[in-house]
């Protein structure tokens, strides 16, 4: 029974540094990957053959396809990414006014909204005066 276990110590630091090194560029290059094919599939100026190509071109070749797309496309694919943040935040600050209700309201209208929930009798006397007052602050 002389077998042999492997410990930990039995595996130099080295080994244990080279091997983290290649898992994490193993884990970049497939994010670098994805967000290359998500950049061309985004990319509403490129037409269907262009995205065709550019697919192609990165499954094929995926090294060489990478790089090329990232020295043609890398600026663009930049400003594109900063385009579309920008859109969404817009997008999200018109649901906000919207939902707040604060999108060319004013005080005069939102009076007139409270006088309408009292009238149906959500709110009270004593609500209403509350809310009325944090209004005309």
């Amino acid at each position: 029974m002389d077998r042999y276990v492997p410990l930990a110590y039995d595996y130099p630091l080295l080994g244990a540094f080279w091997t983290t090194m290649w898992i994490f560029l193993w884990v970049l290059w497939f994010f670098l990957l994805f967000r290359i094919i998500g950049d061309i599939f985004s990319d509403h100026e490129l037409g269907g053959w262009g995205k065709a190509g550019w697919i192609i071109f990165v499954i094929i070749l995926p090294f060489l396809g990478v790089f090329v797309y990232i020295l043609a496309r890398g600026k663009s694919m930049g400003e594109r990414s900063v385009a579309q943040m920008k859109a969404q935040q817009e997008q999200m600050d018109s649901y906000i006014r919207e939902t707040a209700g604060t999108k060319g309201s004013s005080t005069a209208e939102q009076l007139a909204k409270l006088s309408e929930i009292k009238a149906r009798g959500d709110l009270s006397e004593a609500e209403f005066q509350a809310a009325k007052e944090k209004l005309l602050r």
